[in-house]
């Protein structure tokens, strides 16, 4: 078998997220119906996390294994090729071999996500962004995101999943970057569970316009109990921006 990890990045308006679903149209199928298109196998490609319906990715990797004979396109065209049976808001920037034991998900030693928040609402990004309702207390809000860092078991405000085993995240780090017209969020961590990143954001922002306390979002935190207080963010601002892993693969390429 031959390893290929996929360096892709996608706008996830149109798809029910990553995962395949029996309801809609996935990344994840998108690109595997482009696979057998490409090398002539239909193959399983596993991806570094499971983004949800609505939400983009500038650095999701992937790999897939591929039978002996079938993979026969020089390694740096291999992206082109799978690229010209992709729709325009799929694309996969970089490819590169692997060793047969290479796992995107289970290898990875952290993920970064952003999310964008817009001071005024734009129609240029309105399937990007999300543009909160004012008024809201930029500096509460960034203080509020430093709650959700370090080692917490995210239980009480993410969704439900019964394939997730824990709900234990270690969460490196969460910071506001502001500029001139957007806030930047930056959330790293070991793994994020179902909706952890958009009940962060979703709650710090309950936070800064005053609806809840600071020692509020951490008692929600604490109490490891799912009770449907933490309001989720809408999808469009989120972006998985890139994964790391222990053989450095894709570092060198552009991220935002």
């Amino acid at each position: 078998m031959t390893t290929l990890a996929l360096l892709i990045e996608y706008e996830g308006t149109n798809y029910v997220g990553w995962q395949t679903q029996p309801n809609g149209q996935s990344v994840q199928q998108t690109i595997e119906i482009a696979i057998k298109e490409t090398f002539g196998v239909h193959q399983q490609i596993i991806g570094s996390g499971r983004t949800d319906s609505g939400v983009h990715a500038r650095g999701q990797v992937a790999h897939v294994q591929l039978p002996e004979g079938s993979h026969r396109i020089p390694m740096d065209k291999v992206h082109v090729a799978l690229n010209t049976h992709l729709p325009r808001d799929i694309r996969v920037r970089a490819a590169c071999g692997v060793t047969e034991e290479f796992h995107a998900r289970f290898d990875a030693l952290s993920r970064e996500y952003i999310y964008v928040i817009t001071k005024q609402a734009s129609v240029f990004s309105r399937t990007f962004a999300w543009t909160p309702e004012l008024p809201f207390d930029a500096a509460r809000f960034a203080e509020a995101t430093h709650v959700f860092e370090g080692l917490h078991d995210f239980t009480a405000i993410s969704k439900h999943n019964p394939s997730t085993g824990s709900y234990m995240c270690n969460v490196e780090s969460c910071r506001v970057e502001e500029h001139a017209d957007r806030f930047l969020v930056r959330i790293r961590a070991d793994r994020f569970v179902y909706g952890m990143c958009r009940a962060i954001i979703g709650t710090a922002m309950t936070v800064a316009r005053g609806k809840i306390k600071y020692s509020d979002a951490e008692t929600l935190l604490a109490s490891g109990v799912r009770s449907g207080q933490a309001p989720l963010a809408p999808p469009q601002g989120l972006v998985l921006n890139h994964v790391r892993y222990r053989n450095g693969i894709f570092d060198d390429e552009n991220y935002f």
